[in-house]
Parts: C-alpha cells; sequence; structure tokens
C-alpha cells in the first residue's frame, strides 16, 4: 500500500494523528506500506515539529521524503528574488497564478510533479496494489490519480475535512465549472473508496454525487491507545482543592477563544464551584510555530482569573499533563460539519468533558450520552460559566459508576474499531479490476 500525506511525522499538524494511525495500522494487519511525504526540513521551518511523534511510525513502515517548495511562508529574506522584496503584493499574486497552473491549489499545486513522479519510481521498484492518499493538502490525490490511469492501481481518497465544502459555514467554496470542482468529480468517479470523518460530510458528499453514495464511508478519527492519554481509573474525586481545566490542541482562528475566556472570567466572578480554579491552555496558537499575538492576548487578557498559555505538548508528555486536569475544555469552531479529533482523545480520559461550541458542531453527536458531558446552549458568558461550574461540580462528586460509565463510553472510539473495517474490505478488494478512469482535467 502506498500512503500519500503531505503531513506525517514529525509534523504536529492536527491531522497528523490519523495519517500515523492509518499507516501504522495496515502494517500491522499484513500490508507492506510505503509513505510518500514531504521532507523533515518543511515541518521544521514552517509549521513546528513534534519529534516524539517519529518514534511511533511502525518499522515496517517505509518513509520515502521528497522535495516541498513553499516560498509563500519563506521568512529568510536573502532568499528572496530581487522583484518580492521590491513589489511582495504582485509577488504574491503572481505566485498564487503560478501555484494553480499544475493543479488548483495554492501554495500546493507544484507538488503534483513531484509527488507523481515519486509514485511512479516507487511502483516500478516494488508494484503497488493500492494507494491511499489523504487530504488536506487535496493535490496529495492526483499521486494516487496518476497510478490509476497509468497502472490501473485502484484507490482510496482520505479527506480530513472537505474539499468543496467549507465545514463551518456549510457554504460551498468552489462553482460546480471550478477547475477544483472538475477535479474532484473525477477524482470521486475513479475511487474505490472515499473516507470522511463524521456523517454530516459523508453525506453532503453522497448527495453532490449520488451515482457514487456506495463508495462513501464514514472513518471516524478515533483515539490511539498507545498515543492517548491514560483513563483516569479510580481517581479519587476533587474534594475542596480548586478545580484544574484543561484544554490539549491546536487553537484555530475559527475556535471561540474569546467567548471562553469572556464565560471564564463571568464565572470566576459568579460561581462557588469555580473559586480558584485554572484553565490550563495546552498546543499551538495558529498553524505555525509562533503563537499568534491575538490569540495571546486574549490568554493573558484572563490571567489573573486563572487561564494561562502552557505550551505545545509532545506525545511523549501527553499522560503526564493530562494527569493533572479535573476537567476538559472542548472549545471548537461552530458548524454541523466540524467534529475535531480532540474529542475523541478527550473520551478516552474518562474526564467531565465542556463542549464551549455551538450545539449544531458535530461533536454534539459524538459525546451524546456521555455521562459526564457538559453542553452549552450557546456561547453567552453566562451559559458558558454556567456550563463550567457544574463540570466542576461534577469532579467533585461524580460517582465510581459515573466514571466508569465515562470510561466504557470512551472505550467505542479506539481508532482501530474505525479503521480495521475499511480495510478488511480493501484487503477483499484490492486485487480486484480497476474502475473505469476519464479523461485528465
Amino acid at each position: 500500500m502506498l500512503y500519500v500525506a503531505w503531513g506525517f511525522p514529525p509534523c504536529r499538524g492536527g491531522g497528523v494523528y490519523r495519517g500515523l494511525a492509518t499507516a501504522n495500522r495496515f502494517a500491522r494487519l499484513g500490508w507492506r506500506v510505503t509513505v510518500l511525504t514531504v521532507e523533515r526540513d518543511t515541518f521544521v521551518r514552517f509549521t513546528g515539529t513534534d519529534p516524539t511523534l517519529e518514534d511511533r511510525v511502525d518499522p515496517a513502515v517505509e518513509v520515502v521524503r521528497v522535495p516541498f517548495a513553499w516560498p509563500i511562508h519563506e521568512p529568510d529574506l536573502r532568499r528572496w528574488s530581487r522583484f518580492r522584496a521590491r513589489f511582495p503584493r504582485a509577488w504574491a499574486k503572481l505566485r498564487a497564478r503560478r501555484d494553480t497552473v499544475p493543479f488548483p491549489e495554492v501554495g500546493y499545486g507544484p507538488w503534483r510533479r513531484v509527488i507523481e513522479a515519486a509514485a511512479e519510481r516507487i511502483h516500478a521498484a516494488d508494484p503497488v496494489d493500492l494507494v491511499l492518499a489523504t487530504a488536506n493538502p487535496h493535490v496529495a490525490f492526483t499521486a494516487a490519480w496518476r497510478l490509476h490511469r497509468k497502472h490501473g492501481v485502484p484507490y482510496v481518497m482520505d479527506y480530513r475535512d472537505a474539499w468543496l465544502l467549507d465545514v463551518f459555514s456549510g457554504e460551498r467554496l468552489y462553482s460546480e465549472r471550478s477547475r477544483a470542482a472538475r477535479w474532484e468529480r473525477r477524482l470521486v468517479a475513479g475511487a474505490r473508496e472515499v473516507w470522511f470523518v463524521n456523517d454530516p460530510i459523508r453525506d453532503w458528499h453522497q448527495r453532490l454525487y449520488p451515482a457514487h453514495a456506495a463508495k462513501m464511508h464514514t472513518v471516524a478519527n478515533g483515539y490511539d491507545p498507545e498515543l492517548a492519554p491514560a483513563p483516569t481509573g479510580e481517581r479519587p474525586p476533587v474534594g475542596d482543592r480548586p478545580v484544574v481545566f484543561g484544554y490539549v490542541g491546536t487553537v484555530t482562528p475559527k475556535v471561540p477563544l474569546a467567548e471562553f475566556a469572556r464565560g471564564w472570567q463571568h464565572g470566576r466572578a459568579t460561581e462557588p464551584a469555580l473559586a480558584g480554579a485554572e484553565a490550563r491552555i495546552h498546543g499551538y496558537l495558529g498553524f505555525y510555530g509562533q503563537p499568534r499575538p491575538d490569540m495571546l492576548a486574549t490568554i493573558e487578557s484572563a490571567a489573573a482569573d486563572g487561564v494561562s498559555y502552557r505550551g505545545p505538548v509532545g506525545k511523549a508528555d501527553i499522560a503526564a499533563t493530562y494527569a493533572h486536569f479535573d476537567v476538559l475544555l472542548l472549545i471548537l469552531g461552530a458548524g454541523r460539519y466540524v467534529t475535531s479529533g480532540k474529542v475523541f482523545e478527550y473520551l478516552a480520559t474518562g474526564l467531565p468533558v465542556v463542549s464551549v461550541h455551538e450545539p449544531g458542531n458535530a461533536a454534539t453527536e459524538v459525546l451524546r450520552g456521555h455521562p459526564l458531558w457538559f453542553p452549552v446552549a450557546d456561547l453567552r458568558p453566562e451559559i458558558v460559566a454556567a456550563a463550567l461550574a457544574a463540570a466542576a461540580d461534577a469532579a467533585r462528586t461524580a460517582t465510581p459508576e459515573q466514571r466508569a460509565r465515562a470510561r466504557a463510553f470512551g472505550a467505542g472510539y479506539r481508532r482501530d474499531l474505525q479503521l480495521d473495517p475499511r480495510i478488511e474490505a480493501l484487503r477483499t478488494s484490492a486485487g480486484g479490476a480497476a474502475l473505469t478512469v476519464e479523461a485528465t482535467p
């Protein structure tokens, strides 16, 4: 199996855990796996890294790294052309146009030539039975398309979010006649299977491509037992000490961080259960290595009320980090198509979870039925404060039976339980006849 993924260890982005787990799971179920990804320096220079993840790659997995140029994010002025230095806006516009010539994806389009050539070399050296390509970026799908079109190799498209759909607003991002839409139609038509992370996103695509609805499947993120925090077990109740709330994950611009801060401050001022409570924010503030100043300022504005930023957490340190939490904060952007992989890791702990997000978020369906879940009806400060206080009370008073039910609820979301049915189905079909291929768009 050839696995094509831009984000792979030591990348620290949220989707890397799905990529790592997918490659490892195929290998552990008997597949010979080659991963096609970018050079380590891309993550070191631009996105930040989590070196602990590289040790988690199964030794049986071969990792092939190829170059990736990302000039729009180049911080070294010595690498800039004279034209770019004198006319940065004009350069950016021209670069964006150039990027989309080989593939309609700004910043990533030129990678198409690199990964298609690499996929050909890999297939020539050791014929591939199946390609599984994961987005985003969606240019990763072109390597699968190339081997399918030229050699009849079946492929699977694995979406972490969506291409044509804005998962936050629910609006369509590209018109039906756009190059992106034409590419997706052809890719979906040629795919053996198409995977999505939740039912709402899958259903949207089934309505868009009814002729291919049967090949579309939900493969939820789940959590990896070897990477997830340990269940809390028989941890004693909090008692009279202040409650510690924790958030672990990337804070994106879609996350209602300011709404949480206002709700937290309101709760600290009005709710006895939150007296002396702390809220510890772990992870990256924004998509890159340096924290976004606006997000950092939001956290610091509530520092007097116990909110603090603790920086990123490597997976090797994840268990120790969660061991300090009494309640988990699930702060997510709005959107009925938004789940987040973080919710599954939270479920593994069995701790109380406060959902600071719109009720229509897709994570709501994952958490429904959790015995220690405290959702908000909306993001007004008093509503957020009430949910935080209720969770603090639960951290002090939850019975052993409630805690056991919470752990059992989370156990059903192990990632292998999500992946194994699809891997088994592909094992039986990978040797079948390739599907009809349309012309390259």
